[in-house]
């Protein structure tokens, strides 16, 4: 039984803004969205048909409405959708209505913010150096790019060459963050090129033709940058400049003192007096520089449908083999040709058939080609496991006063920061694998945010609708969909026991729901 809240908390300003614009009316659809999102679907599912009939494997079916509506809700905004938005979905007749939730969720500041959540995570590395460094104003300016569509070459140009405070600039959280070059460039190879170059930096790479001189010629470009403050993550102490002036962090042992080279290129021409990294940004935010664009499109992939065309995502090599490649190098020449539009790739692949089937058994590594014969069930991720109780249970006080000016510095973590630190996978974890244990699942069973009615079961209280009616709404706020007839005569007669359609009875109801398996992986 839950225990009694002496508070109901709405939902946070930031969540219900981005909630309201999921509204099916369609108003909030971008304008001028790109024709070629019917052409890139097809041609996703042409190339992935005909592999399955090499294989001789049938594609499954297509998902119904629901599994769609909550899939794609949480892969774009990473929350699910509100019982009234599901519902309506559902009601709607419209032949159009997947492309035109496509649209509207990407339209939606839910995606930015939800975009920012993954790219802060990649690009954030936790260490003992940066421990109480705030990685917020990182945060705020990716959510912000992503939400205009800022297109993906110059979003990367601007945070390799970002310089400033923290304050003025969020993007130098990043290098504030890793402070040496060898630690910037192991970021920027995986991150942005898909190349895992941090096994040469002390020998040449043993299983590729990556050389140490490599590693060091690209991690020169970093050399000058000079980031830090007298205290770390308090506003605008923490600054990154490329002027020579300030305090260098000491290289590794390892380091060799090469002039900057780019990967597998040429030695650019450089002034000694001028600053390295806008050479970087330039050649690889270049249409035909053969690693951003395939890289970010591999990455984009992966995260809708569970792995990558080559894996692992950032380790592509010549030697890689890409489970799709015709399919995989074409994607990749658009994207570039067509200016990098990140909602552009999503558009198309979301559209597609193969993101659209029916989720089943999760893949099979000997068979990589029939692996999109069905769609890969993911876990949560915390902060997409984290919105969506606040959806139905409403947010917890987040600080107030001081304290809240001590969060904004790093001193006090909010309560969403400290659940998804603690459910936070450890590096390296599959994101198909469900890797939470005993303690997760005990945290999540009885955390504080769980042991609260919200304002679902208030309206619940409220209205006048029947027991199987108010059954409906709970699994429409948690499931995204309408219980079966199965489902419904078992829960009533459940509620019929002893008198039990109470307030008690639906909270019990509500807590069995969000600690089931469907509420906590997308299918």
């Amino acid at each position: 039984m839950w225990a009694k809240a002496r508070a109901i908390v709405g939902p946070t300003p930031a969540l219900l803004a981005g909630l309201a614009l999921l509204s099916f009316d369609g108003a909030a659809a971008e304008e001028g969205a790109p024709p070629a999102a019917s052409a890139t679907a097809e041609r996703i599912d042409r190339e992935i048909e005909r592999a399955l009939a090499d294989e001789k494997v049938a594609p499954g079916p297509i998902a119904d409405d629901a599994e769609f509506l909550r899939r794609v809700t949480l892969d774009l905004t990473g929350v699910i959708p509100p019982a009234d938005r599901a519902a309506a979905f559902l009601d709607s007749h419209d032949p159009d209505k997947r492309a035109r939730l496509i649209d509207e969720l990407l339209a939606s500041p839910l995606y930015g913010r939800h975009m920012a959540d993954i790219w802060e995570d990649l690009l954030f590395v936790r260490d003992s150096t940066n421990r109480r460094l705030s990685s917020q104003p990182l945060a705020d300016w990716l959510a912000e790019k992503f939400k205009a569509n800022t297109p993906w070459d110059k979003t990367v140009a601007e945070l390799l060459t970002a310089t400033g405070t923290q304050e003025e600039n969020g993007a130098t959280t990043f290098f504030i963050a890793l402070r040496t070059p060898d630690k910037i460039n192991d970021q920027v190879c995986r991150l942005l090129m898909g190349v895992q170059l941090q096994c040469a930096q002390c020998h040449d790479h043993p299983f590729t033709s990556w050389k140490r001189r490599d590693y060091w010629g690209m991690a020169a470009f970093f050399s000058k940058v000079r980031a830090g403050g007298k205290k770390v993550g308090i506003g605008p102490a923490e600054s990154v400049s490329e002027s020579g002036k300030g305090k260098k962090a000491p290289d590794p042992d390892s380091a060799l003192d090469l002039p900057p080279k780019f990967l597998s290129g040429a030695q650019p021409e450089l002034v000694a007096s001028a600053p390295y990294r806008p050479e970087l940004a330039r050649w690889l935010t270049a249409p035909d520089n053969p690693y951003l664009a395939r890289a970010i499109v591999n990455r984009v992939w992966a995260q809708l449908l569970g792995e990558g065309q080559v894996n692992p995502i950032d380790h592509l090599t010549d030697e890689s083999d890409a489970t799709h490649p015709e399919l995989f190098a074409e994607l990749t020449r658009a994207f570039a040709a067509g200016g990098f539009d990140l909602k552009a790739l999503f558009r198309g692949i979301c559209n597609s058939q193969a993101y659209q089937r029916a989720s089943g058994p999760s893949r099979d590594p000997s068979r990589p080609a029939a692996n999109y014969a069905r769609m890969t069930i993911k876990p949560l991720t915390p902060q997409q496991l984290y919105d969506s109780l606040t959806t139905v249970l409403g947010s917890q006080d987040e600080p107030r006063g001081e304290r809240r000016k001590a969060a904004q510095k790093g001193g006090v973590r909010s309560p969403r920061t400290t659940f998804v630190e603690f459910f936070r996978p450890s590096e390296g974890t599959d994101p198909i694998e469900y890797s939470a244990g005993i303690p997760q699942v005990l945290r999540l069973m009885n955390a504080p945010q769980m042991n609260r009615e919200g304002s679902l079961i208030g309206d619940l209280a409220k209205t006048g609708r029947t027991p199987a009616q108010k059954i409906e709404r709970l699994y429409l706020a948690t499931l995204s969909r309408r219980p079966s007839p199965g489902e419904t005569d078992r829960l009533a007669a459940f509620l019929k026991e002893e008198d039990r359609d109470s307030r008690e009875a639906y909270i019990d109801l509500l807590w069995v729901l969000l600690n089931s398996s469907e509420f906590t992986l997308n299918h």
